[in-house]
């Protein structure tokens, strides 16, 4: 009977070992944790102030990356617009004018009036030249001889300047002239673009794939940037937000893959995989259902799960089981 009863215990003894070897990688297994769904949330405002035209989405639609949510009302934008074009156009219109320079007609008819200047000019002065030599013999007055003098020196002075402007005309413009028309130029397109984006502005995107929460504005009323007009939730990434005691946060590591399940998801498990681990230790949140005292120590950890029907949603009970020694792909940027 003794012998028996010793292998009996032996075999319960082999069979233990045997139990205990199979099973010593999964100690991870008992570890169990409770957390609730989270995911990023987000309000979003229009970047002007103006009255608001159209409102697109309700409450609950799922909107994509890009697509319009939301119009202001642009009937007095776009007529800024278009005078702003127009100053840009006519500023660089006269850049171009500057920089081309003269046009030869211009020059041909500048020399025209010079060579007509020099015309005048000489029967200016030949008609001083005999007046002056008549005046010995009192042939002229003073008088008339001092208006040929200066009849004479006027046409001097037109040869002179016609000379100038015809020097002016082929040299072209200054480049000081240039670049302060280039200036007024760049200031006329920075203008622009700038009626240009308050115009794009005056179309409210959503930045990311989300579902409305909640339509805060209404045609008809005032937009501004400090006034948000809806409140959208991220579709991805989602995760559980749990926390782990120190006792048994060296079971987990990052990348590990587990097993969620939520309560209004009976009999339905969704994959996961730790994606953050807290380094610096806190007390337990009050929310938190564990079975140590609420006033002890813990770390933070996201378990990241795969939600492509969106059926989880904020705040959603979930029960976490970490599955040890398997490790899933390293999550995207998207996803963290």
């Amino acid at each position: 009977m003794q012998r028996v009863i010793v292998i009996l215990v032996l075999l319960i003894a082999i069979a233990g070992g045997a139990w205990w070897y199979l099973h010593r990688d999964n100690g991870s297994n008992d570890v169990v944790l409770y957390g609730n769904i989270d995911f990023r949330q987000l309000t979003l405002a229009f970047n002007g102030s103006e009255r608001v035209a159209e409102v697109l989405v309700e409450e609950g639609a799922q909107v994509k990356k890009g697509q319009i949510v939301a119009r202001l009302d642009t009937s007095r934008l776009q007529p800024q617009v278009n005078q702003a074009e127009a100053q840009a156009a006519s500023q660089r219109a006269n850049l171009s004018r500057l920089k081309n320079g003269s046009r030869p007609e211009e020059i041909a008819q500048s020399r025209a009036n010079v060579e007509s200047a020099r015309a005048e000019a000489i029967n200016a002065r030949a008609q001083f030249e005999r007046q002056n030599a008549l005046a010995p013999k009192a042939a002229v007055s003073q008088q008339a001889l001092d208006e040929a003098r200066s009849a004479a020196a006027v046409a001097d002075a037109k040869v002179i300047a016609n000379q100038k402007a015809l020097d002016l005309l082929v040299a072209g413009s200054r480049v000081e002239d240039i670049e302060e028309a280039e200036a007024q130029l760049h200031a006329a397109e920075a203008n622009v673009a700038l009626l240009h984006q308050q115009l794009a502005d005056a179309e409210l995107r959503a930045p990311v794939d989300a579902i409305v929460q909640s339509r805060l504005i209404e045609p008809g009323e005032m937009a501004s940037p400090t006034r948000a007009a809806f409140s959208l939730a991220t579709i991805s990434p989602k995760w559980v937000r749990a926390y782990v005691s120190e006792t048994q946060l060296g079971m987990l590591r990052p990348g590990m893959k587990a097993s969620v399940t939520v309560d209004s998801l009976p009999g339905r498990t969704i994959g996961g995989w730790i994606g953050f681990i807290s380094s610096v230790a806190e007390f337990t949140p009050k929310s938190v259902e564990t079975e140590e005292l609420r006033t002890s120590l813990v770390y933070e950890v996201r378990i990241f799960v795969d939600d492509p029907d969106n059926m989880l949603r904020l705040g959603m009970p979930a029960t976490v089981q970490p599955l040890a020694g398997e490790l899933a792909a390293p999550p995207t940027a998207q996803q963290q």
